[in-house]
């Protein structure tokens, strides 16, 4: 253990994981910023090309249910290693697609395995002594943020400029860089457990009945991502429309604004250890619905667009800083498995936002996003004000 907490302190082993958590991540949000181009190619109607983000968002959810535990059980650095090889072969698959149903398919294994950044992340903090614990998450965490906000910018770069398929040849290469210096670099770090899998999946489910308090954090986080995926899935449809008549390059600097969201994090923190975590997820439920409110009154304007996006980044991410918060401090020793259960479900929220929100788009256009959208923050602040 003390070669491998000796290795955990390489200021370049520290920086290498946070590049790849936000490199991984990044794999989950790139088709977001060019769903407009996906409905051009294929013929689809208004709304229909939402089925690929909402697929990703589903096998995300997958992908941390049902692999992200088997850090606990496999030796953890065969398992990203791994991990980022499917990866990489789903990312070549969705850049080689030659229909609508080869690339949706292709979209729901690009986000089962883009989950390896569920396996980085745990890892960072095992092999942290326990005095830089924090400094070392902090710093992982803060690359998956800067991967979020990124993907749309360069995802909508490069599908404007040559073509959504670049986006997955560019990503493939990226992944495959980041695997071999893994490979490389990375210590061995043994199981901590020998439940069978089986088991490990099932204490998932003991934890969820035996805390209400989880019950009701991812409850409200369900309905919060669902209403912010809702919202970045379509944007692209919104942008690409006579209203607008920009492409996926505006939608990845829109994404910019999101930085705020990041910078909100800590605070929040702050806030919810002084204030309490259940006030502050409450803001942030308003929040969202006020931004909501925003993108359906100022229709066509761009200023009423970034104002939105600023106040529903910074509402999101601090509702999820504040709800994490209060599920961690549930149990110290099963923090690891309440992350999968807490993370599982948001993205499945993910899922069922980009799938009901593409619906809503293509039945009554944006106005019908934005209500929908209004709609799951609303009940997510009722339920939010009950816990």
């Amino acid at each position: 253990m003390t070669n491998i907490q000796a290795e955990s302190l390489s200021t370049s082993l520290v920086r290498l994981l946070a590049i790849a958590a936000g490199a991984a991540v990044a794999n989950s949000y790139y088709n977001q910023a060019f769903i407009g181009h996906l409905s051009a190619d294929f013929g689809l109607v208004s709304g229909g090309a939402a089925v690929v983000p909402m697929l990703t968002q589903a096998g995300n959810a997958l992908g941390v249910l049902f692999l992200a535990p088997l850090g606990d059980r496999l030796e953890r650095k065969s398992l990203i290693v791994t991990t980022i090889a499917a990866l990489v072969m789903s990312l070549i698959g969705a850049a080689l697609s030659q229909g609508f149903v080869w690339l949706a398919v292709a979209s729901l294994a690009v986000g089962l395995f883009a989950t390896v950044a569920q396996q980085i992340v745990p890892l960072a903090v095992h092999l942290a002594p326990p005095a830089e614990r924090g400094r070392i998450l902090g710093k992982v965490t803060g690359g998956i943020l800067i991967g979020i906000l990124l993907a749309r910018t360069v995802s909508g770069t490069l599908s404007d400029l040559w073509g959504w398929p670049y986006v997955f040849w560019f990503a493939a290469a990226l992944m495959t860089i980041i695997g071999i210096a893994l490979a490389r670099w990375l210590p061995r770090a043994e199981p901590t457990t020998d439940l069978s899998y089986p088991r490990l999946i099932g204490s998932l489910w003991s934890l969820v009945r035996t805390h209400e308090v989880l019950r009701k954090a991812i409850a409200v986080q369900f309905l919060i991502f669902a209403a912010f995926i809702a919202f970045w899935s379509n944007l692209a449809l919104l942008l690409s429309g006579p209203a607008y008549q920009l492409g996926g390059t505006a939608v990845g600097l829109l994404a910019l604004v999101g930085v705020a969201g990041a910078l909100a994090a800590p605070i929040a923190g702050g806030l919810a250890d002084r204030r309490g975590p259940a006030a502050v997820v409450s803001v942030g439920a308003a929040l969202i619905v006020v931004a909501f409110g925003i993108f359906a009154l100022w229709q066509g304007s761009i200023v009423g667009l970034v104002v939105g996006i600023l106040i529903l980044d910074l509402a999101v991410q601090s509702s999820q800083v504040a709800n994490q918060a209060r599920v961690y401090a549930l149990d110290p020793t099963a923090r690891s498995r309440l992350n999968t259960v807490f993370m599982a479900t948001m993205l499945a929220g993910g899922a069922v936002g980009a799938g009901i929100g593409g619906a809503a788009y293509a039945a009554w256009g944006w106005a019908g996003t934005c209500t929908f959208g209004a709609i799951s923050a609303g009940i997510a602040l009722l339920l939010s004000q009950k816990s």
